[in-house]
């Protein structure tokens, strides 16, 4: 078993750790769009939403399930990011998106992230592991080309890249 898959199990401060992460995601999406986008969180996580994005004068919502790394972490480290997702919560439909990302834990920042819609996490990790969950593992190194890098990106495009993804559920009509 890695550091990383029981990472909840081992660090007290993991859960604190996590939800900073989300509302990062959360300030930084608003502030890069200068309010465009706004976020909501849940009270409660049981049903895999962190973050749920509108923009302003629409619709259309995207919901995201955030699962976040810290740069202090063993695979982190190695240049590799490796999250877990429960395949018992986990209901993928077209308008929730799954949020990898790392963070700077020294400089409080996002520095990548990979936004994978639902549908398409599901297609391309169809069995769980042992313990039921869903394996992401990816390569941070900018010149990979694992299978996960087309959705790989900085930190300074996630709020675009979510804008655009409205603007995808928008067309076809998914509302919240």
């Amino acid at each position: 078993m890695s550091d990383d898959e029981d990472y909840v199990d081992k660090s007290p401060a993991a859960a604190r750790m996590g939800k900073a992460a989300e509302y990062l995601v959360a300030a930084s999406c608003i502030l890069a769009t200068g309010g465009e986008l706004n976020v909501s969180t849940s009270l409660v996580d049981d049903e895999g939403v962190d973050l749920v994005f509108h923009r302003r004068g629409s619709s259309a919502t995207l919901a995201v399930q955030v699962k976040a790394r810290m740069s202090t972490g063993t695979q982190v480290q190695k240049s590799r990011l490796m999250a877990f997702v429960r395949s018992q919560t986990f209901q993928p439909r077209t308008n929730l998106d799954m949020l990898f990302i790392v963070v700077d834990v020294e400089r409080g920042v996002i520095t990548m992230a990979w936004l994978i819609p639902s549908g398409t996490f599901a297609e391309m990790v169809t069995e769980p592991n042992s313990k039921g969950r869903l394996t992401f593992s990816a390569s941070m190194k900018p010149d990979s080309k694992d299978r996960w890098s087309q959705f790989r990106m900085p930190a300074a495009e996630l709020s675009q890249r979510v804008l655009a993804r409205l603007a995808e559920l928008e067309k076809v009509g998914v509302a919240g």
